[in-house]
């Protein structure tokens, strides 16, 4: 031990250059440490982005499959009304015309099976139904005072919905209360 502390009060400057370079060391040990998990962290936010990526890939994969026939189905949409109109106007009491009409019905009833088989359904509002805005398209409002204000007349055209997605929005006559009537004034008083 007295070897020790002679040499260490004999080579001074050895001694400093071991305390330099041990500190040299650590402060090399934790800048690694430092790039170590700077690199581990960029990592996980490298793979938590291509996790991100995939999941929205793989959502518009889905969406792509889901509303595939979305120009398809609105281009068939005239044909269905076409077909309701023609039952509409035709009468069903009329004997000559019933064997056309049965027709009528029956491929109407065809389509909208197949329709309905790829989730194309109908918005058919009754009267009375409340108005909502993110299915029915007002085409013009009426004083009704049996009706609620803001309720469905009547319905010029049906609307359609894709897997949930709006195609084409009902068409409605909507209520509003009936303008209350202005008192007269009398004019003998």
């Amino acid at each position: 031990m007295a070897d020790e502390q002679t040499l260490d009060t004999q080579n001074p400057d050895a001694n400093q250059a071991s305390q330099d370079s041990n500190e040299d060391l650590g402060a090399r040990v934790q800048a690694l440490e430092e790039q170590l998990a700077g690199a581990q962290d960029q990592t996980k936010r490298t793979a938590a982005e291509l996790q991100n990526v995939l999941r929205r890939a793989d959502l518009d994969v889905e969406k792509a499959h889901k509303f595939a026939l979305e120009k398809f189905a609105r281009d068939l949409l005239p044909i269905i009304d076409s077909l309701e109109r023609g039952l509409q106007l035709s009468n069903p009491d009329d004997e000559s015309i019933r064997p056309m009409r049965e027709g009528i019905e029956l491929t109407l009833k065809m389509f909208e099976d197949t329709l309905k088989r790829y989730q194309l359904e109908a918005i058919d509002p009754q009267c009375g139904e409340p108005f909502n805005a993110d299915c029915h398209q007002a085409m013009s409002i009426q004083e009704n005072a049996d009706l609620e204000p803001n309720s469905v007349v009547a319905a010029f055209q049906k609307g359609y919905q894709l897997n949930g997605r709006l195609l084409r929005p009902a068409m409605v006559v909507v209520s509003k209360a009936p303008a209350a009537v202005a008192p007269s004034i009398d004019e003998q008083a």
